[in-house]
């Protein structure tokens, strides 16, 4: 009995001094970046003490937050995932899996050799009680839980995929849920399924032979030296890979697809949106006060640079503009000369609370998850003009669920993204069905933030949740397939059938003996 009542006082004394937390965000792009800063944020107002590893470091951060400032990581990233003319022209292939794998091994090795992050993980006193890691197609720093030796929680910047749940669970069906690079939409046709399986099996085979090698390596060359120089056991990767206590995933069924999951699976999506509006600028908030047709927010996101839009596309956008009765409020990054008087240029916008305004109708997007779950949270119809990644996938379920429609990034989009604006503007049931779903996203017990901070202490509360850890974890592959049974129903035919054989043939020897007797 006394050790319970220690064991209590001891978590009653951490859960008060807040537990000490590492996230890594290392990805030098400004849509991760505002996925790590939301879980940094909401873990320091529960009281926690959170070391954070990010390219994108603030001025001010809260007290209780440690930045180890890794900027230098925005020199790996390609300056032409940003240039939209250069995506237009077909010189960046957009669709690149191995470009973006390529990235991220340099840019999670390049983590973990930075001056910051080297200091940290040498210190014998640095200790931490969980460890939060953004998973994007490469998972070498999964052994950083391993250096601390402590438990670590994946966080998934879409919707759950096999890739990513096979790490605490098991493939998904290919039958009906699609790869993470896949267009196809349940329920598939039988060429969609035939295709799916192709991607799961394409996928196993590059990873086994390609990608596990590398972070194999990797993990030896440099987290293992810091292991054993901390005293700690070392475990082979695959051990490490397949040990996180949960993920917890950017998605919800309201912005994305229902899906079938684990219990150590949790969506958290919206999470990143504070739960407080904050005012608009009074410049703003005159323009959308006084908005007397409604605004039109014009964004294409934190990585493309509109600036980089060819000038026959920026003037034709913008002669379309003005011939609109609507105001609309377009986020460049420099000025534009010949604006037209409805249209208002801003460098920087306060996204959430431009479209928590009621004069706000619609948003015309890139279609990034994070701006359509901001448009889901504020039940506001959109018109997308996807890019590149998952933009695709977005734009179309957002076509799909009915708030939206798609518009081709084109050189000649502008006429096509009139019709697309007045089409949603002038039928009513975009923005019923936005509201809708606004609804259906926040009917839930708690709001994500809470709901995300609840599983972080549980994973340090019961010491990583093993609880949670799904048996696939722990069963070989072939007997998931029912292998052994299969091999052992064939070796039992095969051994019939010779008994079979031996009995036919013995009884045939002796009726043919019988038969020889009667004879003589």
């Amino acid at each position: 009995m006394m050790w319970v009542l220690t064991f209590l006082l001891i978590t009653l004394c951490v859960t008060c001094n807040g537990y000490r937390i590492l996230v890594a965000f290392p990805m030098p792009s400004r849509s991760h970046s505002i996925l790590g800063d939301g879980i940094v944020n909401v873990l320091a107002k529960a009281n926690h003490k959170v070391t954070y590893i990010t390219p994108f470091p603030k001025d001010k951060p809260l007290a209780n937050i440690r930045e180890i400032d890794i900027s230098e990581n925005l020199n790996l990233f390609p300056d032409d995932v940003s240039n939209i003319q250069a995506i237009m022209d077909k010189k960046k292939d957009i669709h690149n899996l191995t470009e973006i794998v390529t990235i991220m091994a340099e840019v999670n090795s390049k983590t973990i050799e930075h001056p910051t992050v080297h200091k940290l993980l040498h210190d014998p006193k640095e200790e931490f009680d969980v460890i939060i890691v953004e998973w994007l197609f490469y998972e070498l720093l999964a052994g950083l839980s391993a250096v601390f030796n402590c438990p670590f929680i994946w966080l998934s910047p879409t919707d759950p995929h096999s890739k990513i749940l096979k790490l605490v669970d098991d493939i998904a069906n290919p039958a009906y849920n699609p790869d993470v690079i896949s267009s196809n939409y349940p329920p598939f046709s039988f060429i969609q399924r035939v295709k799916e399986l192709a991607f799961m099996f394409v996928g196993l085979g590059l990873e086994h032979f390609t990608l596990n090698p590398i972070q194999f390596k990797a993990y030896e060359n440099l987290l293992v030296p810091i292991i054993q120089k901390r005293g700690n056991k070392v475990p082979l990767f695959e051990d490490v890979l397949y040990n996180g206590s949960l993920i917890l995933s950017n998605s919800h069924y309201s912005v994305g697809r229902s899906l079938r999951l684990p219990q150590n699976v949790i969506p958290i999506g919206g999470y990143h949106i504070s739960r407080e509006v904050k005012p608009l600028p009074d410049n703003l908030k005159k323009l959308l006060d006084n908005a007397k047709n409604g605004l039109i927010y014009f964004s294409m996101g934190s990585n493309l640079k509109s600036r980089l839009m060819p000038e026959e596309l920026k003037k034709s956008l913008l002669k379309m503009f003005g011939t609109l009765k609507y105001t609309v409020l377009w986020k460049f990054e420099e000025n534009l000369p010949g604006t037209p008087s409805n249209v208002h240029i801003v460098q920087w916008a306060p996204q959430p609370s431009i479209l928590a305004h009621p004069n706000c109708v619609l948003f015309v997007t890139h279609g990034g998850l994070l701006s359509t779950t901001e448009t889901i949270h504020f039940g506001k119809p959109i018109v997308a003009i996807p890019v590149f990644a998952d933009q695709f996938n977005n734009a179309n379920n957002a076509v799909r669920k009915g708030f939206g429609i798609k518009v081709d990034l084109s050189y000649t989009m502008a006429d096509n993204l009139k019709v697309a604006i007045e089409g949603v503007l002038q039928n009513p049931k975009y923005a019923a069905r936005a509201k809708e779903l606004s609804m259906i996203y926040h009917d839930r017990p708690v709001t994500p933030d809470k709901e995300m901070v609840h599983w972080v202490e549980h994973v340090v509360k019961t010491r990583g949740a093993p609880h949670l850890r799904s048996p696939a974890l722990d069963l070989p592959w072939y007997q998931k397939l029912y292998i052994d049974l299969f091999g052992l129903l064939i070796i039992l035919k095969v051994l019939l059938y010779y008994i079979c054989k031996k009995i036919v043939g013995l009884f045939l020897k002796d009726k043919t003996k019988v038969s020889k007797k009667k004879r003589q």
